[in-house]
């Protein structure tokens, strides 16, 4: 084990280090630019149509204040993320012993590395931190038989993350639950109420300074008008069929799934609630990866953590079965040997995937042509839009906005994505998402706009064919000014009014 987990640290290392000039890249830009927006005088939902809980912008938001918006502060801010995660599941697994508490650390260590740039401070990667101490705190109060304390932290980290990402509302009712179960012979109902009661604490003070920001109006209508009844059923995809777009998906989550059912298996003496917890969140992962719908990758987050969670109890080592108590040792295989040394192999095996796995993130060739396409735009929309200009992009994550966050430009609407323009087009709350976005090109044209090749779920210039107001919005007040490498900037015309 001391062995396994030296050489698995060692890996870390060489990836983590290898990481560091990862850049700024796919959705970080996004959330970073609406932070921004909104520390200029913006307000969320009605001047950014985004899709995701203002949790997520004001991490990025404490982010961009405390170490910069720069590629290097992110950066960090991820390996400090991760390291705190890391040592929520150390903490997590010690009853069971301390090196393998460091193999299920290390093991969501590499996980996470092996990932590449695009996963960099994703919103499911920061809400494991928050899943992990509610775990803890839970898992505390049932050892000391129904304590409250650890409860109340335990709400108050799964509320904060329920403003990142909804979903943890699933783990937080269960929490809820474990709790009560856990002081059934003391208090079960004020052990389920604190949990409750402390897990809406974050979202009432988030939602609170939404309402007064003046949010909460839009947030309603983008969340009941787009996000529940359309967006949800965007890019949906079988799960058997996500796992195999992913680069040795098949192959790291077969063994992930074995190490975890070893885990479950195995005996727990002291630390069976730990198991149980972990257990859940299993369960609660599974449910937040199929629930979306989406097959992204960096939706296995909260899976992923738990069954790192469970890893410890996979390798920690067994003392022998009581049937194996008759008969001389050396006569007599140990089940529980025999048991640990598959364990042991099947976490090296993991360890392996996974170390494969992040030394070809380590420099993709879409990082690299992404970054050199933000560079471009970044360059040539600086000479076409000057200081103070407003500048609509049409793109998701290829460069677009990522340009707009690097030069400081607003958008005169509030639409920082085009691919919702795009599906659904003959529901009347589409089109009047587009008829919304010509009024505002038209009433307050930008100096420029920025046309991305390949957004998400319509590639090709040729999407606007079946949208003619747009079409002639570009054809009649602008002019091509820059036809880059995937990517068209539009200049406005001098004489069009």
């Amino acid at each position: 084990m001391k062995l396994i987990s030296v050489a698995s640290a060692t890996l870390a290392a060489y990836l983590a280090w290898g990481s560091l000039g990862w850049p700024l890249i796919h959705d970080a830009p996004l959330m970073h630019y609406i932070a921004w927006v909104i520390a200029e005088g913006g307000v969320p939902y009605r001047d950014v149509f985004d899709m995701n809980l203002p949790g997520a912008y004001l991490i990025h938001a404490v982010v961009i204040a405390v170490m910069g918006g720069g590629d290097l502060a992110w950066r960090l801010f991820d390996l400090g993320w991760l390291a705190a995660t890391c040592g929520l599941l150390w903490v997590y697994a010690r009853p069971l012993g301390a090196w393998p508490a460091a193999a299920g650390a290390l093991l969501f260590a590499l996980y996470h590395l092996s990932g590449g740039a695009w996963r960099a401070g994703q919103r499911d990667f920061v809400l494991c931190a928050f899943l992990l101490a509610g775990a803890l705190g839970v898992a505390r109060s049932i050892e000391a038989r129904g304590a409250l304390v650890p409860l109340a932290w335990a709400g108050l980290a799964l509320g904060i993350g329920m403003t990142v990402k909804p979903h943890a509302g699933l783990f937080w009712l269960g929490a809820a639950a474990a709790a009560a179960w856990g002081a059934r012979r003391r208090w079960p109902v004020a052990a389920a109420a604190t949990v409750i009661g402390a897990g809406v604490v974050a979202p009432a003070l988030v939602f609170g300074w939404l309402a007064w920001r003046g949010g909460i109006g839009p947030f309603l209508s983008v969340f009941t008008g787009y996000v529940l009844p359309l967006y949800g059923q965007v890019g949906r995809v079988p799960v058997w069929l996500a796992f195999g777009d992913y680069r040795l998906g098949w192959g790291l989550w077969i063994a992930m799934a074995a190490l975890a059912a070893v885990g479950a298996w195995n005996p727990a003496p002291g630390a069976e609630a730990r198991k149980a917890i972990a257990l859940m969140g299993v369960a609660a992962g599974a449910i937040h990866f199929v629930a979306q719908g989406k097959g992204w990758e960096y939706q296995l987050y909260p899976l992923a953590v738990f069954v790192c969670a469970l890893a410890p109890f996979a390798v920690r080592r067994l003392t022998r079965e009581p049937w194996e108590s008759v008969g001389h040792p050396a006569m007599q295989p140990s089940a529980a040997r025999v048991r640990h040394a598959g364990a042991l192999a099947l976490f090296a095996a993991t360890v392996l995937v996974l170390g494969v796995k992040g030394a070809d993130a380590l420099d993709e060739w879409w990082i690299n042509d992404k970054t050199r396409r933000v560079a471009a735009v970044t360059r040539d929309l600086g000479r076409v839009a000057g200081d103070g200009a407003t500048v609509q992009v049409l793109d998701v994550t290829e460069g677009g906005v990522h340009a707009l966050w690097n030069l400081g430009l607003r958008q005169p609407t509030r639409f920082i994505y085009d691919f919702h323009f795009f599906h659904h087009t003959g529901d009347a709350r589409i089109q009047a998402l587009r008829a919304e976005l010509v009024d505002r090109l038209t009433a307050a044209p930008p100096a420029a706009i920025v046309v991305l090749r390949d957004t998400w779920n319509r590639k090709g210039y040729d999407r606007f064919r079946d949208w003619p107001e747009l079409e002639r919005i570009l054809a009649t007040r602008y002019r091509l000014a820059v036809d880059g490498d995937a990517y068209r900037i539009y200049a406005r015309r001098a004489d069009s009014s």
